[in-house]
């Protein structure tokens, strides 16, 4: 033992607050979690000895101001628990303190010692000089101490410091001589959205009527309506900014554009501007605020692409030169990624002596268009880009304001796409998209629900994206386009889908998972309203989505045993448990009939007694602990059924 420390510092061992939950990587990252909704803590403490321990959540914002403070209590075999709620969104610490309560821990050795019938006048004593040295805990509090200890010197009467108001106001009035404080741990608190969102993404310059003809922000505002009757409330767009010239795509991906090609707005940067220009041809910087100002009235906002890229024709390479690598000939080195190589694209170098420049100009542009009215940005390919800047980045940005909300568009290695969500990344794409399967359905939704992934990963299953169209979809049948969109829509609270899937569109690239006439390279118009649309089907599951709280969260999902492997089933419970929707989804064409389980789920600590049809309004009862349904893929792939509870408890 040290002899010179002091007690306090010998004391600072005395509790173990141990397996804390929620973390992630012991502290290292945030946990995620939504505004103005309750955090649950959980930990194991305890100390040597038969003392009476009290515990406390103490958290702040990442502001600073006073700690806050909530009580924790004993669960079972040493496991605490508590809450607090982030008022705001932002970035909050959270601590657990723990100490010896004195005054409980003799009242308890002083309630023991009464039984063997003995004279403990002294031990009376002790416990009385314990109230002189309380401090303050508030009048209430102050007022109770004085008025017991005053019973006691006038009635030697030891019931007086027995009293159990007593020991609530000496709770929070002794001095913690041996306060332990866990490590801090960090949490980010963010605005609904970032937890629930349908998406539909969209080439802005796609959205006229005239064929071959560029549209305008005006034509966007005009498609806002048909959007929002989908229900969607995020729209996303393909880069909005001038084009380069040098070596522009031409159409499906030919490496020499014909005259009147588009290019790629991944090609970002000409003579115009760059990543903080507007196309000239969609219009101008007000013409932008006028389409996200139309978003909103519509009850929908703007995500943007942030894509971190060049084409040779930006700016930056003439201003900043010093930002990009160059071959040994002097050349401009293209991206690549062998063997696939863009030549209309360079990429800026992280590693360049002036790297701290460029992480500022980047985050400059993403401020830029938050002052623009964008909240939300979906960052092209992030795991090409090191880690550290997106940490960086995202900190600084929701330093600034705390509503912006980030997805990483990232379909690569597992653990890199979880990396990269532990950063600090709101949203993340996922591999939905290939999973096709009841038991990949399955497994892929239990290891998303599961910890600690729940806790900073969230993911958004996009149907299909402009660079995707899986194989599952190039047949074009009706049924098989609502499955997926169900699935996506029911099994994640943030789902999306890219323009044309309403349309059934499923022209491919033979053999590969890629569309033919890719809109990346042309201008593609359509028929909105061309017949075999699927917009009322897509309409109806958004509703339904606004109306179950129990959808518009991931975490709350639990599978049902179904006996046809062609038929996947589960049910989702909101976080107040109030809420119960059960679900069926048929994975292949045939019509069939299925019995649905429901016998042992609960809703609010009763048995579920009926299900409503969300899409028919028909109402079944329960028998036998199920019930026995009709599911015609051809006509809906999907039952959607409210719970609702019996009137008398389990």
């Amino acid at each position: 033992m040290n002899k010179t420390a002091r007690p306090v510092e010998s004391a600072s061992g005395t509790f173990h607050i141990t397996d804390v939950y929620p973390s992630v990587d012991g502290g290292r990252f945030p946990v995620k979690r939504i505004a103005g909704e309750p955090v649950e803590v959980w930990a194991d403490i305890y100390r040597d000895g038969h003392d009476v321990i009290s515990a406390a959540l103490a958290w702040r914002h990442e502001d600073g101001g006073e700690w806050q403070h909530a009580p924790m209590t004993l669960h079972s075999d040493d496991r605490w628990t508590g809450s607090f709620v982030p008022d705001r969104p932002g970035r909050y610490a959270y601590a657990i303190e723990a100490w010896t309560d004195e005054f409980a821990s003799w009242r308890h050795r002083f309630e023991q010692k009464q039984k063997d019938g003995a004279d403990h006048t002294l031990d009376a004593i002790e416990g009385a000089g314990m109230l002189t040295q309380a401090q303050a805990g508030g009048p209430a509090a102050a007022a109770v101490i004085i008025r017991q200890c005053e019973i006691y010197l006038q009635t030697g009467e030891a019931g007086a410091l027995l009293a159990p108001e007593l020991q609530t106001a000496m709770a929070g009035s002794q001095f913690r001589r041996d306060l332990t404080r866990s490590q801090l741990f960090a949490l980010v608190a963010e605005r609904p959205r970032a937890r629930c969102s349908a998406w539909y993404q969209m080439f802005p310059r796609s959205q006229g009527k005239v064929p071959g003809q560029h549209a305008s922000f005006g034509d966007c505002i005009a498609r806002l309506p048909d959007i929002a009757a989908m229900g969607f409330d995020v729209v996303l767009l393909a880069p909005i900014h001038p084009i380069g010239q040098t070596h522009r795509k031409g159409r499906n991906n030919a490496a020499i554009a014909q005259p009147g090609d588009p290019g790629s707005p991944y090609a970002i940067g000409a003579a115009e501007g760059g990543h903080d220009a507007v196309h000239p041809q969609l219009g101008t910087l007000d013409d932008f605020r006028a389409f996200v100002a139309a978003c909103h009235t519509h009850g929908m906002e703007i995500a943007l692409d942030f894509a971190v890229q060049c084409s040779p024709d930006h700016p930056w390479l003439k201003q900043h030169p010093e930002w990009f690598r160059r071959r040994p000939d002097g050349s401009m080195r293209p991206a690549e990624h062998p063997p696939q190589r863009w030549d209309d694209v360079v990429n800026p170098d992280f590693s360049c002596e002036q790297a701290g420049a460029l992480w500022q100009a980047l985050r400059d542009i993403v401020l830029f268009w938050v002052e623009q009215g964008v909240r939300i940005f979906r960052v092209d390919n992030p795991h090409t880009r090191p880690l550290p800047f997106w940490e960086w980045l995202i900190r600084e940005v929701q330093r600034h304001d705390a509503d912006v909300v980030f997805l990483a568009e990232a379909f690569v290695r597992p653990k890199l796409m979880k990396g990269l969500a532990k950063l600090g990344f709101s949203q993340s794409t996922s591999y939905f998209t290939w999973r096709t399967q009841r038991f990949e359905l399955e497994q892929y939704l239990g290891e998303l629900i599961g910890y600690p992934e729940r806790d900073f990963f969230r993911p958004n299953f996009f149907v299909n994206t402009p660079d995707i169209l899986p194989f599952h979809l190039q047949g074009g049948a009706p049924w098989m386009f609502k499955s997926r969109l169900a699935l996506a829509a029911t099994l994640s609270s943030n789902y999306g889908i890219y323009s044309g899937f309403e349309l059934l569109e499923h022209a491919p690239i033979p053999g590969r998972e890629e569309y033919a006439d890719s809109e990346k390279y042309q201008i593609k118009v359509r028929d909105w309203n061309s017949s075999g649309n699927i917009k009322p089907y897509i309409a109806a599951l958004n509703r339904i989505r606004r109306g179950n709280s129990a959808l518009q969260q991931t975490a709350g999902l639990r599978f049902i045993g179904i006996e046809d492997g062609n038929l996947i089933g589960f049910v989702k419970q909101s976080a107040d448990r109030t809420n119960v929707v059960a679900a069926i989804i048929a994975l292949s064409p045939e019509a069939r009939d299925v019995w649905l389980p429901l016998g042992d789920i609960q809703i609010d600590d009763r048995p579920v007694a009926a299900v409503e049809d969300l899409v028919s309004g028909e109402r079944h009862a329960l028998e036998w602990g199920g019930l026995r349904l009709r599911i015609d893929p051809e006509r809906d792939p999907a039952l959607l059924l409210r719970c609702e509870a019996s009137r008398e408890p389990s």
